[in-house]
């Protein structure tokens, strides 16, 4: 049985100790999990579009998640990662009942979401996480919500039946055809408004090239849109400088001015290379997990 980490905290000049236990554990599919998390400073003070920072143990790194959901009542906060790398692939060995060591939040800023007649949200993979809250909370605010769920396959499309509870229409695109339309939800998209459909907003949260792909075709038919750089962030606090962007010819930090940006003034081309920076050293991150410390070279490749 794992010892809960008890951590020291300080709050509004007050010394409490807090565990963060995984209340619930789920498997969505081969490559994304779900964790509850009973986290209660975070779960009273989150909104959607912002994000926590995540420590697994005692010698782990700080990785940044954006929430996906919260309980205000029950105190916690749910995260949903796909497991690609040694953070995410160490958190995946944890269970129900388990404790993580830092759970710290909430961070970033609230999306800006307002009231309008119509607004539809585009998910691409585990970008659905990040988007469910927001749309949510638009339903609530009785704004009328439509959304785009895009996969590789039926298996990867996530929250489709918690979209289906508030959602006016909820349209699945999947690589293979699968499930719903056969393509990208760049597709469905540009079928919806060119069939006469009006949306005041558009929400995008996936990977960059798709939010890219989605604001060529926003911009061309201007409607305005609002998309996540969750993907960017590494230190989650502006110390590092890793997800700087170019927002409309100046320069913003997606962890502390974001992560949701007005998608017509992001500079996506400078936005994936400075994606792809850490890859070497996340790819030895995992090898060391995966076969030990045995890889010293560069890229690990010539082993």
């Amino acid at each position: 049985m794992q010892i809960p980490c008890i951590i020291k905290r300080r709050y509004f000049k007050k010394e409490v100790y807090v565990v963060y236990k995984i209340v619930k554990k789920q498997t969505l599919n081969q490559a994304v999990e779900l964790m509850e998390i009973h986290a209660p400073y975070v779960a009273r003070k989150c909104e959607p579009g912002q994000f926590i920072i995540i420590r697994v143990d005692e010698d782990g790194e700080r990785v940044p998640l954006t929430i996906a959901d919260y309980d205000r009542e029950k105190e916690t906060v749910t995260i949903i990662y796909q497991v690609v790398g040694y953070t995410t692939e160490l958190l995946s060995k944890k269970a129900e009942g388990d404790y993580v060591q830092d759970f710290v939040g909430p961070l970033g800023q609230p999306a800006p979401l307002h009231k309008c007649d119509r607004v539809i949200g585009v998910a691409g993979g585990v970008g659905a996480a990040p988007l469910y809250p927001q749309l949510r909370k638009l339903a609530k605010m009785g704004v009328p919500v439509d959304v785009i769920i895009g996969g590789k396959s039926a298996e990867f499309v996530i929250l489709k039946e918690l979209f289906e509870e508030f959602c006016d229409n909820v349209y699945i695109a999947t690589d293979d055809g699968s499930l719903g339309t056969k393509g990208f939800v760049t597709t469905v998209l540009e079928d919806q408004i060119k069939a006469g459909v009006k949306y005041d907003e558009v929400i995008a949260i996936g990977p960059l090239i798709m939010m890219k792909n989605v604001v060529k075709i926003t911009k061309e038919y201007d409607i305005p849109t609002m998309v996540s750089l969750n993907p960017i962030m590494i230190d989650g606090t502006g110390m590092c400088g890793g997800c700087r962007v170019n927002i409309g010819g100046e320069t913003k930090f997606a962890c502390v001015d974001g992560p949701e940006f007005d998608g017509h003034l992001v500079d996506f081309d400078q936005a994936m290379k400075r994606q792809q920076q850490y890859k070497t050293e996340e790819g030895r991150a995992m090898l060391k997990l995966q076969e030990g410390d045995t890889h010293h070279g560069g890229c690990g490749q010539c082993h």
